[in-house]
């Protein structure tokens, strides 16, 4: 059996040895769309994060059997086209969720705390010239009494909440398909949401009902000083809605995920005034060790689940 890891550099020194034992493996740290059709050439599986696998690939390899798709979204495949052509497709879930739970909470506390601002503080030399023990140039405040509005209370959804509840927040959510009911949360419009949430994370996936879902009129309505979070899909945010605002609002904006990845050079967000009030980091709220380790497990089982059935 022949099988090829066509975008390795995703998963960082995370160990792949255990693909060996299915025999013959090719790695590939990237692979750019004009690669992929040879690369994959007399291949029984596949296993792609990111790498776009069309129809047109799979009728070139009569070989391949299987593609695994080292994520939860299979955007990438033509999967129509793979179930004409008796190709079996299988994803991971769940495998990142308390990574993603984690990063949530720790870019509230950047933001929430003035993390770069204190840091700074200290490092620049400003606390070794002060006159007193302490300094409060940046007012924070407590989760505790704070309501918490979730956009998209799936699985990571209410995990983040269950941390949120823990804190002493006043949990609510916002359904984006309008069929999640959960007795545990007050259910509210997306407006009602944003206009009376201190706290806003976002946890959907990216369709037709969440694309463009917080824009400039959204924005404009939340509270000031509001913290929001998005830890979904790049798209739900429209971000230049969101550079145009941050430097007229007084809104605290914590991004993981962006519309366009890796981040576009001159992208506007980068040309904003108030920076203090924007975190970005670049998609890694699902990469932890353990996460990493355990997509590749899952990966790995999928395969020998296949091979054995």
């Amino acid at each position: 059996m022949k099988i090829v890891l066509l975008d390795t550099l995703t998963y960082g020194d995370t160990d792949l040895g255990g693909f060996d034992a299915f025999g013959e493996v090719d790695v590939y740290e990237t692979t750019a769309p004009e690669e992929t059709a040879e690369r994959i050439a007399n291949a029984d599986v596949i296993v792609t994060n990111k790498v776009v696998i069309t129809d047109e690939m799979m009728a070139a390899t009569p070989t391949l059997k299987l593609i695994c798709v080292a994520a939860t979204g299979t955007n990438n495949v033509d999967i129509p086209a793979a179930e004409a052509r008796g190709i079996a497709v299988r994803n991971v879930a769940g495998y990142s969720t308390d990574s993603v739970i984690q990063h949530t909470f720790s870019m509230l506390f950047y933001l929430l705390g003035h993390s770069r601002y204190y840091d700074s503080y200290v490092k620049n030399g400003d606390w070794a010239r002060s006159e007193v023990f302490t300094h409060v140039g940046r007012p924070f405040h407590e989760i505790k009494g704070k309501t918490w509005g979730i956009i998209g209370l799936g699985e990571i959804g209410r995990g983040v909440a269950a941390v949120a509840k823990a804190f002493g927040a006043q949990v609510r959510y916002y359904s984006t398909s309008g069929k999640n009911d959960n007795a545990d949360y007050e259910k509210v419009t997306l407006s009602r949401l944003l206009e009376e949430s201190d706290i806003v994370t976002i946890h959907a996936p990216l369709n037709a009902s969440t694309k463009g879902l917080i824009g400039h009129s959204e924005l404009l309505i939340m509270k000031d000083g509001a913290v929001l979070l998005n830890l979904g899909r790049g798209g739900i945010v429209d971000e230049r809605a969101l550079a145009a605002i941050i430097d007229a609002k007084s809104l605290y904006i914590g991004l993981d995920v962006l519309e366009k990845e890796p981040m576009s050079a001159g992208h506007p967000l980068m040309e904003i005034e108030h920076k203090e009030r924007l975190y970005i980091t670049p998609h890694i709220a699902w990469t932890s060790v353990e996460a990493r380790d355990a997509l590749i497990a899952k990966v790995i089982e999928n395969i020998r689940t296949f091979v054995n059935a």
